[in-house]
This record gives structure tokens, sequence and C-alpha cells, in this order.
């Protein structure tokens, strides 16, 4: 594994080489990250992993350096993965440019988290943008779990006319059916077990609403969780997958999107 922590690094380190499998992370390794970093592997080409806790797409500075950091023992799994490389920038090496490509954002961004985060989309889609200019990967493996970060980053990609291909990868969970998360280590045992408890709960619905979509009474679901340990609901819809559209009644390619708070860390999933 080489460890590129510059541009200048980076630059030398591809030189003649577009054929890199790119896996974009914030640090704080876990089987979700894992996940992606293998199927990179799989897919024959050069690895490079990121590790860069992006500031512009937190809505709160008191967010951002809260934020699980781990580095060195996210070095230390990187290497048993045996990674071709390891890309940690500086914040100049990211926003120390003005890129050629101008972000895109679709209407979609408007919806679910990117009505709660202000902001936040435009931060996720300036930082991307700014890596695909930097790195020009041949494939960038992103996982479900984010899945309206995936719709909008392909948006963007297809909008621009960018030869990146994105891969996208199935959400890995926790043994309690959790999604994998870095968040997932600001939460206490008790805590964890309450959002396993809300993932069963709403796991059970998405299969009772199939067969009666009358049963999808965002009122009575949100007391429900409410009742099982959740403090605060910033969202609960149906939505169709491939137009990020809401869906008002049974769909085969429709997914539940959710986002709440336990105490004060925020959880996201769809199922």
């Amino acid at each position: 594994m080489k460890t590129l922590l510059n541009n200048i690094d980076l630059n030398e380190a591809f030189f003649g080489n577009p054929n890199i499998g790119f896996v974009p992370t914030m640090g704080s390794l876990h089987e979700g990250h894992i996940s992606l970093i293998k199927k990179s592997k799989k897919s024959k080409s050069k690895t490079l992993v990121s590790i860069f806790v992006n500031p512009k797409q937190f809505n709160k500075k008191s967010d951002f350096r809260a934020y699980p950091r781990n580095t060195k023992k996210d070095i230390k799994l990187l290497k048993k993965l045996k990674i071709d490389y390891l890309y940690i920038p500086t914040f100049k090496d990211i926003y120390g440019f003005k890129p050629k490509n101008k972000v895109f954002l679709d209407k979609s961004s408007k919806k679910l988290c990117g009505k709660f985060r202000k902001g936040h989309f435009e931060g996720v889609l300036n930082v991307v943008n700014r890596f695909i200019e930097i790195i020009k990967p041949r494939y960038i493996f992103l996982g479900k779990k984010d899945y309206q970060q995936l719709y909008l980053i392909k948006k963007h990609i297809e909008k621009r006319k960018i030869k990146s291909k994105i891969i996208e990868c199935k959400t890995v969970r926790e043994n309690n059916g959790i999604a994998c998360s870095s968040r997932n280590l600001n939460l206490s045992k008790n805590q964890m077990i309450i959002a396993s408890n809300v993932f069963h709960y709403l796991r059970s619905l998405k299969k009772k609403i199939k067969k009666n979509y009358s049963l999808f009474n965002i009122n009575k679901i949100k007391k429900e969780l409410i009742k099982l340990g959740v403090n605060k609901i910033d969202y609960l819809e149906n939505y169709n997958v491939k137009s990020f559209k809401k869906v008002k009644e049974n769909n085969k390619e429709h997914n539940l999107f959710f986002a709440y708070y336990i105490k004060k860390v925020r959880l996201i999933d769809n199922i």
C-alpha cells in the first residue's frame, strides 16, 4: 500500500495509469467500506481509498468536530486489505483549485435529507466533483445506504458526461440489522438496541404494505417509533428508487426512506 499525502504524490503515482477504482471515505472504516474495497479489488483496477472528512457537507461545525476519526486504525485495516493506494489529502489539495466541471444538482436534492440538511448535498457533490477531476477514476464504488447521495452523484456524472462509472454496492448491515455507519460509533449499547428495533419494525412494515398499502399511515408509524425510543424523526417516505419520486401506492421499485435521531445521533437508511 502506497500512502499519498498530497496531490504531488498522487500525480507521480498515477502517471500513465488510468485504471483506478476509487472508494471515497471519511474514515472510521467499517464493514460497509470493506465491502466496497473488496468489490473494487475484484474489478481488477488499482484500488485507491481516500480519507477526507469534508467540512463543507456538515451543517454545523460541532457536527464536523464530533465526526468519529481513527486514522491509525484505518491505516492498519487498509494494509491488511492490501489496497494499492491510500490518499489522505489536505483541505488545500481538494479546494485549492477551480474545477472544470460545474456541479449539477438535480432537483431531487431538495427532498428528504436535502430538506433537513441545507447545503449538505451541495457540499457532497462539490467534493466528489473535485475528487473526480484530481483522480480521474475509471470506477467509483458507492453504497446504497446513502441512496439519495448515490442518486445525485449519478445524475451529476450523467449530466456532465463524465467518463467515470458508478458501481452501486448493496447496504452492509450489522448483526442487529442496522446499516453499517461511522456514526454507529456514537451510539451506546442501549441506543444500538433502539436502532435495531427501529430497523426490524420498519422492515416488517415494508413487507406488510407490499400486501396492503393502506397500512402506510405515517402519523401512526411515527408514534410507534417514538415508543421504541426515537427522539426525533426527520422523514419517513416511500420513494421510487429509479425516478426518486414519492410513491402513493404499491410499487415494485419503491423503498422506505427514513431519517431519525436517537439523542443527538442522526441515522438514515432505506429498506
